[in-house]
């Protein structure tokens, strides 16, 4: 028979209610009480129920994640770091991390959302990929659900979370460019709801403003953030009669599927066209030329908005609410060996 928190209570001669105060870590315990309760359990191999446990505390001891993709779920490497980071910090504070997917901006994300808040699931929520709009601010905001999040939507929220300076990253990446004597640099986006592709599009035109270059808009293309869709962009850019010859990709996914577009072709990277990306994923490192990206630390982002969430659910007063980073422009062989 499993021991439980009535024989605890039992052989120590404490009510049930101070045991299951003690195991629970309230302060009106004393820590001399605490400390026998603790040692009790350890010898007599009491295991407390988890879903009792959280039926008193009213608190699902968890935080959540539903990652926002419509590709397969972890196509890009950008979120198998984010989670890494989100599981390991949760695991040091010995919270549990629930992890979902679901397509952005579809009834079904919607409905999870709401299936997570309605069965008290999670007690926080962190986000990223955020909207220009998102809805789902001002759900967790309008449900007092605790939230963090990477980058900043337009418009009114009250949420810690860390913003990259996206739009400086991008302006620096095309002034390389330019550096190396690029005239006519031409760049891969996304969905315009997206804010990643308001930021470093913005970065973009203002690089070329700050280089003296004009804006060609057929030089812009809409991607889907996955290497095909790169791939895909890449061949459309590289077909026309006066191409690119600098392609910027709104991720580095995006930029190594232009690296295959580029070989497809039967031209070299970095001698024939130039390429690069934002993220600065360990794929990139290893590709073959090596991708100049801008490095954004996803893994440590992850973890700090872990930590800043887990803060906002216990009631503490954070040092920092709102942080900004700067991204590292890494200059690598995909924009080096030029040849035109």
């Amino acid at each position: 028979m499993p021991v439980t928190i009535r024989d605890l209570a039992k052989k120590l001669n404490l009510s049930i209610t101070t045991v299951s105060r003690a195991l629970d870590g309230y302060k009106d315990v004393s820590e001399s009480t605490r400390q026998r309760v603790v040692n009790a359990a350890y010898e007599m191999g009491y295991q407390p129920s988890y879903a009792a446990r959280q039926l008193r505390r009213k608190r699902a001891d968890a935080i959540g994640y539903i990652l926002p993709t419509s590709s397969p779920r972890f196509s890009d490497p950008l979120f198998s770091s984010f989670v890494s980071g989100l599981c390991d910090e949760a695991s040091d504070h010995q919270i549990d991390l629930v992890v979902s997917s679901c397509p952005p901006e579809t009834q079904d994300e919607q409905a999870m959302y709401h299936r997570w808040l309605d069965s008290r699931r999670v007690d926080g929520m962190v986000l990223n990929r955020t909207r220009v709009y998102d809805w789902r601010v001002e759900f967790l905001t309008r449900n007092k659900i605790p939230f963090t999040l990477l980058g900043k939507p337009d418009m009114i929220y009250d949420a810690p979370g860390i913003v990259v300076n996206e739009r400086g990253g991008f302006e620096s990446l095309v002034r390389h460019l330019a550096a190396q004597g690029h005239r006519r640099i031409a760049y891969i986006g996304a969905s315009p709801y997206l804010t990643i592709q308001l930021e470093r599009y913005a970065g973009y035109r203002q690089g070329l403003e700050a280089a003296g270059l004009p804006f060609i808009p057929e030089l812009v293309v809409v991607g889907d953030l996955t290497e095909e869709g790169g791939r895909q962009a890449g061949l459309k850019l590289l077909e026309m009669e006066n191409g690119p010859t600098a392609v910027l990709g709104i991720n580095d996914v995006t930029a190594l599927g232009v690296c295959r577009a580029v070989q497809d072709a039967g031209r070299m990277v970095g001698r024939d066209v130039a390429v690069a990306g934002y993220d600065g994923i360990k794929e990139s490192e290893f590709a073959n030329p090596p991708l100049t990206t801008l490095f954004q630390p996803t893994y440590e982002i992850a973890r700090r908005l872990t930590a800043m969430l887990l803060g906002v659910i216990n009631g503490e007063t954070l040092p920092e609410t709102r942080i900004t980073l700067q991204p590292e422009l890494m200059i690598r062989a995909s924009t080096q060996n030029r040849a035109f």
